[in-house]
């Protein structure tokens, strides 16, 4: 026994646990996912040998997604390229009277719930930055034209799907992470980006 306590055998007395792992106790508002063992417990120097169980709790990485749709124009033009080039690059995309999609977006978070709340992130918090960073500005909006942080780029769904990324990223509360978005640019058309 050392200052009243029982501690765990291990390197220098203590009990060290795995990188992203708690001991905490059973709650009922948290999933637990655990590993069960045993460890000798130093008791007194008279005593050893005695068994206590411990669980070492991991905590649930888990990853929630919010989907918004937004409708908008664009067209695909290269200007330090040929017409004749673009046409051939980029066919009835190139239309220089634009032409238009309806985007559907999936922004997806990733993080441990809240002991408190079970929320990894309240969807609601998640619906507000994605409308008023994203789909408020895009919504109805001619791409090439309208969108300030799309200003100088050519708006295939790769470079919207990666500036969506830039406009959200930083603006995700801790802990919670954003871990992909997904642009659909047509039902089977679609780009997934992780930030890489």
């Amino acid at each position: 026994m050392v200052g009243g306590k029982d501690r765990a055998e291990g390197e220098q007395g203590s009990l060290h646990l795995a990188e992203g792992t708690t001991a905490r106790p059973d709650g009922p508002l948290m999933p637990k996912v655990s590993l069960s063992g045993r460890r000798r417990m130093e008791r007194t120097r008279a005593y050893v040998g005695s068994v206590r169980r411990f669980t070492i709790t991991k905590m649930p990485r888990v990853y929630i997604t919010r989907k918004v749709h937004f409708n908008a124009a664009h067209r695909l033009d290269n200007p330090a390229k040929s017409e004749e080039w673009n046409r051939t690059t980029f066919g009835k995309c190139n239309n220089p009277n634009w032409h238009g999609h309806n985007y559907e977006l999936d922004v997806t978070v990733s993080g441990e719930p809240d002991p408190e709340t079970g929320y990894v992130l309240d969807l609601s918090v998640l619906k507000r930055i994605v409308e008023e960073r994203v789909a408020d500005k895009l919504d109805h909006k001619n791409l090439n034209l309208d969108v300030d942080f799309l200003s100088g780029i050519i708006p295939s769904t790769e470079n919207v799907a990666v500036a969506i990324w830039q406009q959200l990223v930083g603006a995700i509360p801790e802990p919670a992470k954003l871990h992909e978005i997904t642009l659909r640019e047509t039902p089977r058309n679609s780009v997934t980006y992780r930030g890489d």
